[in-house]
């Protein structure tokens, strides 16, 4: 008889979970509160690892998981999962990105209400002896326009509630269709429509390096005078330094977090004691119903993936046949890198996107490859992202997908090409496979170039004149950024000294905004992105 296969569950779970395991066919063991120390010494007797919040898989945790073969996040958000590292050892990544959807709307709708009626601070007065009657004077929510940032799973169940409480529902989303946004009976503005009109504004949007600071200082400024704002989300979406700054003067009439940039957050938080501020610890997703629906629904993912093979909700694989995934798997982490590498360059302004292969490539199933493209580039902008709803998702919000086929070997002998359509431009990218698994970018921007696409890396257009590197090599030293590798080339067919050259770098360290800005500053930049793989 075959060994069963042997689960960890590290966080607290519903006891449910290990029940559905053990009728499954796994062995499981239920050890919570270990150190990272503790962990990485035990992780190695598992085939899963099923988790909450609590439990960081690190990118040393993952080298002591020898058998492991999924993590199981019980949730939406896995940026407690090292993602990259757990694909690179071959392990899945499983969400469940639906278990707590409601709850987390409902409890975004509880701080609207919670902000309109200035209900905490009268609870506290009243309990302490007083009885400020005339002191809280709240406003009605119903005629106000309520303005989503995201219109995902839990906004869209946000903007079903607030209609029910008749507001009107305006709502920022790159990747919301005319079609969609019509079905959930909301208008579709862009971000500055929306801060000038909302009376309240709700995000939820995942924390990536496009949403990051999304409700900065500037477009703070921008919102509507008494605006009430509330994030059930992430933090670090909202600069909580400018957020005090408006209550303090007013503009901002009440604000409600649920999530902090830093959790938990220092008693001497800014934020704290602030008049109109109201916060909660994380609780968008604690609710009994929410907790056991996670837990289930977890459970039933890896166990299938683990006994039958099986593959739902994962992060970083496809849905594949036995047969197929050897084969396909170099293929899809090579697409999932182009996808990423055109979706941070070019934003959510993708219209169109033809995925091309040549060579050995083409003689492969082309659907999971196509779908990894998509899940890459979208994955820049929604954490619920996956290869399984990417392609439904593109389908939805009307962006004209391609796949073109191409027996016949060109310069390599297999090639993958993303061809991406905005409509101010064409961007093409193109990634080979050497060797059985070694994946290298090959051409960016009409440029030949060879490259990883790995950790952080710089994108950059320049004029090709001399000087320009010593230049960018001592802004780079200057801010303490360095240089792993270093690719150039000139774009085709004006291969020449005076024509645009194409620079990728690898480097140790993320450049903050103020090295980025000091490189497009040098002469002759013409373009530079930050990236992250």
């Amino acid at each position: 008889m075959s060994q069963k296969p042997k689960v960890l569950i590290s966080d607290k779970m519903d006891p449910n979970a290990a029940r559905i395991f053990e009728e499954r066919g796994c062995d499981v063991d239920v050890i919570t509160g270990e150190t990272p120390e503790q962990l990485a010494a035990r992780v190695g007797e598992y085939d899963g690892l099923a988790i909450r919040s609590s439990t960081k898989v690190t990118k040393e945790i993952l080298a002591a998981a020898d058998n492991l073969k999924v993590i199981g996040r019980a949730g939406i958000g896995v940026d407690n999962v090292d993602i990259p590292a757990a694909s690179a050892k071959g392990v899945v990544v499983m969400n469940t990105p639906f278990g707590n959807s409601i709850t987390t709307a409902e409890h975004a709708i509880a701080l609207i209400m919670a902000l309109a009626r200035q209900i905490p601070e009268a609870n506290a007065e009243t309990q302490a002896g007083e009885w400020p009657k005339s002191k809280f004077m709240g406003v009605e929510v119903t005629g106000k326009t309520l303005g989503l940032i995201g219109s995902g799973n839990i906004g869209s169940i946000v903007a079903s509630r607030a209609q029910g409480l008749k507001m009107k529902v305006v709502a920022y989303d790159p990747f919301l269709s005319p079609e969609r946004a019509l079905e959930l009976g909301v208008e579709k503005v862009d971000l500055g429509d929306l801060l000038a009109r909302a009376d309240f504004i709700t995000l939820h949007t995942p924390l990536t390096e496009e949403t990051r600071n999304i409700l900065s200082r500037e477009r703070l400024e921008q919102t509507k005078q008494g605006v009430r704002i509330v994030n059930c989300a992430r933090g670090g979406l909202i600069d909580e330094a400018a957020l005090k700054d408006g209550l303090d003067s007013g503009h901002i009439a009440g604000a409600a977090l649920d999530v902090f940039a830093t959790e938990p957050p220092p008693a001497d938080h800014p934020l704290f004691g602030t008049p109109g501020f109201t916060c909660t610890p994380h609780l968008g997703a604690s609710t009994t119903e929410a907790q056991v629906n996670v837990a289930l629904q977890v459970a039933e993912q890896m166990a299938d993936y683990l006994v039958t093979g099986g593959v739902t909700n994962a992060l970083n694989v496809p849905s594949l046949s036995a047969e197929e995934a050897p084969r396909l798997k170099p293929y899809i982490a090579l697409a999932e890198k182009l996808g990423s590498l055109v979706g941070q360059l070019e934003g959510p302004g993708v219209k169109s996107l033809t995925v091309e292969v040549e060579g050995a490539a083409a003689e492969l199933n082309l659907k999971p490859i196509t779908a990894a493209v998509l899940a890459g580039m979208m994955r820049t902008f929604s954490d619920t992202i996956n290869m399984v709803n990417a392609p439904i998702l593109a389908k939805e919000n009307g962006l004209d997908v391609r796949e073109v086929r191409r027996g016949k070997e060109g310069n390599y002998h297999t090639l993958l090409r993303v061809v991406a359509k905005t409509p101010d431009r064409t961007r093409e990218v193109a990634g080979s496979l050497f060797g059985e698994d070694e994946m290298r970018l090959v051409e960016i921007a009409g440029t030949r170039i060879e490259t990883d696409l790995e950790g952080h890396m710089i994108y950059i257009v320049n004029e090709d004149a001399p000087g320009f590197i010593g230049r960018l090599g001592s802004t780079l030293g200057n801010a303490g950024v360095n240089i792993g590798n270093f690719h150039l080339g000139r774009r085709l067919p004006d291969k020449h000294q005076g024509g645009d050259a194409v620079l990728m770098l690898s480097l140790d360290q993320q450049p903050d905004d103020a090295t980025v800005k000091a490189i497009c500053a040098l002469e002759g930049v013409k373009k530079v992105k930050s990236l992250s793989f």
